[in-house]
């Protein structure tokens, strides 16, 4: 079968698609294999989002989509998997990236090697390295980067954070893999077939959710232990859909429930809905899962194991009550407050504290002077950070300034 590679692009008026692909094309050792599913989401008024050139290019499938019709990233993303023709492989990409010379062939030995370890379904993901398209190829990162756990959100989806692999240098093959990006995925090409992604999500849920199913379809995730291309993480000069879109936040909202749902989180079951296709595979299960990457849904717990960011799988715990017992309940936010809201200069405390939906505290931690001064001098808003541990979850943060001059001031309170 020839080494024919599927690759999903889905694009929404962004200048760096046809950089991306110049790119791509030109560093492939064997371009002739590449298959393009492009779900262009685009405005007439975007002059350099044109893509005539590759109008008659047998290689692409162009799914034009006005960008006022287009109702979010895994939509978008499962439109064009309709486009899939049984490619041995498939490469899921966002529309802003760069290559290294034959990334094709890197990526296709890694699979293999992986194969010949036994490892039948082995896919290989990460949040891969930055670059910046205004300082290229000079602001490329050189090593190679895996995803961390970072937290639950408070609407149940976790969020990661992208890290410099530990001893990359020494290492020969890939590292296993806890979680799953969906800017950088390579991958049998039946993976579109198994684990398609679901129209219903909007962004937020989208990466756990396809890691759980792609494992539980058999699918063993890995890093690639060395660089294979570089990503645009700082979205500047790009129109997002919910910059265009009044009610994406509906959107968000009926997918933050649909993923509490399918992981039965906050009291859910997963029983509530058919998931159907999109739901988890019968080679394993949540539970197992959960035991590889040292995550409890049902009650957002964490091992410590993966806070210490150590590789998976996480340790055997044979003892039920042991096991049970090794989560954390680590709750992890950031308030956001502008600085119309804390405009003095004489503030010596801010009390912050966290309450439950009865309005008990949970938890409260103030802010001394100095970090009020690094809370005033964050360019954007000013950002308070609170990590803690909980069996309950916040409903409500609040923030109450303190001046030497004037006292105790408007107090500040927001719903999680």
């Amino acid at each position: 079968m020839t080494n024919t590679i599927f690759i999903q692009i889905a694009s929404y008026r962004d200048p760096e698609l046809l950089p991306t692909l110049k790119d791509c094309i030109d560093k492939a050792k064997y371009p002739e294999n590449l298959r393009f599913g492009i779900a262009w989401q685009h405005s007439i008024d975007d002059a350099w989002d044109n893509l005539d050139e590759y109008k008659n290019d047998s290689r692409f499938k162009i799914v034009d989509i006005d960008y006022k019709d287009a109702k979010g990233a895994c939509w978008a993303r499962n439109k064009l998997q309709q486009e899939y023709k049984d490619e041995k492989y498939t490469l899921q990409l966002d529309s802003h990236h760069r290559f290294i010379q034959d990334w094709d062939d890197e990526l296709i030995q890694m699979i293999e090697q992986l194969q010949l370890k036994g490892h039948e379904k082995p896919l290989l993901t990460s949040y891969i390295s930055s670059f910046n398209p205004q300082d290229d190829p000079a602001g490329r990162i050189k090593e190679p980067w895996w995803m961390t756990f970072d937290r639950f959100i408070p609407e149940g989806a976790i969020f990661f954070l992208p890290a410099t692999i530990p001893g990359w240098q020494d290492m020969t093959e890939p590292i296993p893999s806890r979680f799953y990006s969906a800017h950088f995925c390579f991958t049998l090409g039946k993976f579109v077939k198994e684990v398609p992604h679901d129209p219903e999500y909007y962004f937020h849920g989208e990466e756990i959710s396809i890691a759980v199913r792609a494992y539980t379809w058999g699918y063993d995730l890995f890093h690639p232990h060395k660089i294979i291309a570089w990503h645009e993480y700082t979205r500047n000069g790009r129109t997002k859909h919910w910059d265009d879109n009044s009610e994406w936040g509906k959107l968000n909202t009926v997918s933050h429930n649909r993923n509490r749902i399918l992981f039965g989180m906050d009291g859910n079951c997963s029983c509530q809905l058919d998931f159907g296709i999109y739901g988890f595979g019968k080679e394993r299960t949540l539970k197992d899962y959960e035991k590889y990457a040292g995550i409890r849904f049902r009650d957002r717990g964490v091992q410590q194991y993966t806070l210490d960011n150590k590789f998976a799988p996480n340790p055997i715990i044979e003892d039920n009550i042991e096991y049970l017992n090794s989560f954390l309940n680590i709750f992890k936010h950031c308030i956001d407050i502008s600085f119309a809201q804390i405009s003095l200069d004489d503030y010596d405390v801010f009390a912050v504290a966290f309450e439950d939906k009865d309005g008990n505290e949970i938890h409260r931690q103030d802010a001394d002077v100095n970090e009020i001064k690094t809370i005033k001098n964050d360019p954007s808003y000013g950002k308070i950070w609170r990590t803690f541990n909980t069996k309950v979850k916040p409903t409500k943060w609040i923030v109450w300034p303190h001046s030497v001059s004037q006292g105790w001031m408007e107090r500040l309170d927001g719903k999680i």
